[in-house]
């Protein structure tokens, strides 16, 4: 039985994962800042995460074989892991996102014309800027611009973590997730929803390029995954089959019975998953170590269905 450590896990899919792990017999506990209560069966420890000396004091006595850390989402925050787990554990999954490829977020990373891997943005030799404000509330508004971005701090949170770790560590770059078994709590696909079921236009970009998704079931499963294997560096989840915004719209479109309409902006601020720039994931890598990925075509009915349904009722 494995020692399992998941940092956040208190909501959406980081909540199914701390099920999942728990359900296959691992010893589960989450470190968080105490929102909610755990799944029966599973430790809770209470602690800021960005306070060391907190997060060193609420593990003190404890090890695991492994670390799957939810909200890592700064250079600081990965620093503070690497000398709060170094010693505690052997393997350290982070949770990290599509975004480290977005073109629009970096002047170091060139738009691209196909499905990017892993390669094209190697954590160990991009840049860390410890002296930006992290820790600025007004960065997660993303006030601040470019340089702290949500999308550079996890470049750089996998930068730290990449480079001479005391654990073996991994990163999965997840796609965008739906929710197909937990409610969205991004309110994302809801937009399209509601604007369709309302007869209101959504906003597109003029030229319309696709990206791509996982869900909710799917990423937990990965991560679970993940923290069995034994590789390291990064590996992009995704679902099969990419979709750009006209595409989403027509399934939320026979999943509402309405027929969807665009209002174009040049320059302007466009709908969720609307982008002027190709934004896609190879997932090749995880296939090839031994996951299985659905397709989103299969499975994105289901989650627009959970969507429309409370809206219907209304």
């Amino acid at each position: 039985m494995k020692d399992i450590c998941v940092i956040g896990g208190n909501r959406y899919f980081g909540l199914r994962l701390v099920e999942l792990l728990r359900d296959s017999g691992a010893r589960v506990t989450v470190v968080n800042r105490g929102s909610g209560p755990p799944p029966a069966g599973v430790t809770r420890l209470v602690a800021d995460r960005g306070d060391e000396a907190a997060l060193a004091a609420a593990l003190a006595g404890r090890a695991f074989d492994v670390v799957i850390d939810q909200v890592c989402y700064t250079p600081h925050h990965a620093t503070i892991a690497r000398r709060v787990f170094g010693g505690r554990t052997a393997r350290y999954v982070m949770t990290s996102t599509i975004e480290v490829y977005d073109p629009a977020t970096s002047t170091g990373i060139e738009a691209a014309g196909a499905p990017v891997t892993e390669e094209s943005i190697d954590a160990a030799s991009w840049p860390v800027r410890a002296d930006l404000p992290w820790d600025d509330p007004r960065r997660v508004a993303g006030v601040l611009g470019e340089a702290a971005s949500y999308a550079e701090g996890k470049r750089q949170a996998e930068a730290v973590l990449a480079r001479d770790s005391p654990f073996a560590f991994a990163a999965v770059r997840s796609a965008h997730v739906l929710g197909v078994a937990a409610r969205d709590f991004t309110g994302r696909l809801k937009h399209y929803v509601e604007r369709i079921l309302a007869g209101r236009p959504v906003a597109v970009h003029r030229d319309r390029f696709p990206t791509s998704f996982t869900n909710d079931l799917e990423i937990a499963d990965l991560l679970v995954w993940a923290a069995g294997a034994e590789f390291t560096g990064a590996v992009n989840a995704s679902s099969h089959g990419e979709l750009d915004v006209t595409a989403l719209c027509d399934l939320v479109a026979a999943g509402t019975g309405r027929t969807p309409d665009y209002r174009v902006v040049d320059g302007g601020q466009a709908s969720p998953f609307s982008f002027d720039r190709y934004y896609a994931m190879d997932n090749g890598r995880a296939e090839r170590l031994g996951f299985g990925f659905s397709t989103t075509a299969h499975w994105l009915p289901e989650a627009i269905a959970a969507a429309v349904r409370p809206r219907k009722d209304m």
